[in-house]
């Protein structure tokens, strides 16, 4: 095989690396695939792999990480695809294809060459920088790079303990790969285990202290047992913006009942008279008449008020069916026994908030009922005003 040919995937590799590599992989990077190409070599040379051997499995490190420019999930498969790609259109045999892509196919973890000796090259390459001083720096950028890419985040206590199980798992295939790289992984190992113990103490303790504040938090949720200031804060502007709403519905009772009072007396008063003078007006202006007592009437039903028997009993209070927040209810109670009941209801937090919430749902009920009546007291001002007069007119242009 032509010595260009691995000269010329370096350059394609480089130039696809600068264009298309997506920015976040700080580990599989350019210096990654430089690293692991220049292990591959040393591991084959070592090794005595043949010129065109050792072309295979350079060519291999160069392309094994290529996938990442579109998916980090399965890229070694995107890496064979470039790789195929590359070398078919450089005229390259078949032959020779296989072998790189056998090898790209073995850095899939957990890597797996079986007993191919350029595989394992390529392996051993990979992994070459567990042995190495800049591991610690190289695996931050790993960890930096999985929290980028994964949904799920992981702590350096979790990763540190993902990477011990892989220094367990993880071996050596070649010859020069166990004597040279076993001791300078057996180091790293040893700093490894020291960073674990290190983030597990402080994880035991940032755990206590957790548990500890826990439980202070628990006791003083026990002691007070009463919702937050939100919950008060809540039922405050709630009852606010019902007394409010009660209080316009009742101005515009008052109003229709001002103003329906006043055209009332003015027909009672100068209208009668004048219908035996003018009898065309008779039917509108009893029809005006009609609409404004009964608009009266259900404006003065909204604004009635009600009221139950004012009095409860001992039983009531023990099974907290009584509002004792809704003075219809204890009007007509002595004022030891409303007392005694308050301090009942102050003692039993769930009561108590139970009771401001039935009278926040009977206020809502009263003011339902009051706009009910108001909007009925309204259609029918509005529909008596426009019947009475197209009543007046009709009687006025075509009976007279």
């Amino acid at each position: 095989m032509e010595d260009y040919i691995t000269q010329d995937s370096e350059i394609f590799i480089r130039d696809l690396f600068e264009k298309e590599i997506q920015k976040n992989l700080r580990y599989h990077d350019i210096l990654h695939t430089e690293y692991v190409a220049s292990q591959a070599e040393k591991i084959g040379i070592s090794s005595g792999l043949s010129e065109e051997e050792l072309q295979v499995v350079i060519i291999a490190a160069w392309f094994h990480d290529s996938g990442f420019v579109s998916r980090s999930d399965g890229h070694e498969e995107e890496s064979q695809n470039i790789a195929r790609k590359f070398l078919s259109s450089k005229e390259i045999p078949e032959e020779f294809i296989k072998k790189v892509l056998i090898c790209i196919e073995a850095t899939k973890m957990p890597q797996n060459p079986g007993d191919n000796l350029l595989a394992q090259v390529v392996c051993d390459a990979d992994m070459a920088y567990l042995s190495e001083d800049f591991y610690l720096k190289r695996t931050a950028l790993l960890r930096k790079e999985w929290n980028h890419e994964s949904k799920t985040k992981l702590s350096k206590k979790t990763y540190y303990q993902e990477t011990v199980e892989l220094f367990n798992n993880h071996r050596y295939y070649t010859e020069y790969g166990e004597n040279e790289f076993s001791p300078g992984k057996a180091k790293n190992f040893k700093l490894l285990h020291k960073l674990k113990k290190k983030k597990s103490r402080k994880g035991t303790k940032k755990s206590n202290k957790f548990q500890a504040e826990n439980k202070k938090l628990v006791k003083k949720l026990e002691k007070e047992k009463l919702p937050g200031r939100g919950v008060e804060s809540m039922f405050r502007v709630t009852a606010r913006n019902q007394i409010n709403l009660s209080s316009i519905a009742d101005n515009k009772a008052n109003i229709l009942i001002s103003i329906n009072s006043i055209v009332l007396t003015v027909l009672l008063s100068i209208g009668i008279g004048k219908i035996s003078d003018y009898p065309v007006i008779t039917l509108p202006t009893i029809v005006f008449i009609i609409t404004c007592l009964s608009t009266i009437v259900f404006a003065i039903l909204s604004t009635r008020p009600k009221f139950s028997s004012g009095k409860f009993s001992e039983e009531d209070i023990h099974n907290k069916k009584v509002n004792l927040l809704f003075f219809g209810n204890f009007y007509n109670m002595e004022m030891e026994d409303y007392e005694w009941a308050v301090k009942e209801m102050m003692d039993d937090p769930n009561y108590l908030y139970s009771s401001m919430i039935r009278d926040q749902y009977s206020l809502g009920k009263v003011i339902s009922q009051k706009y009910k009546l108001l909007r009925i007291a309204y259609t029918i001002f509005m529909i008596g005003l426009i019947l009475s007069s197209v009543l007046f007119a009709v009687f006025i242009l075509f009976v007279s």
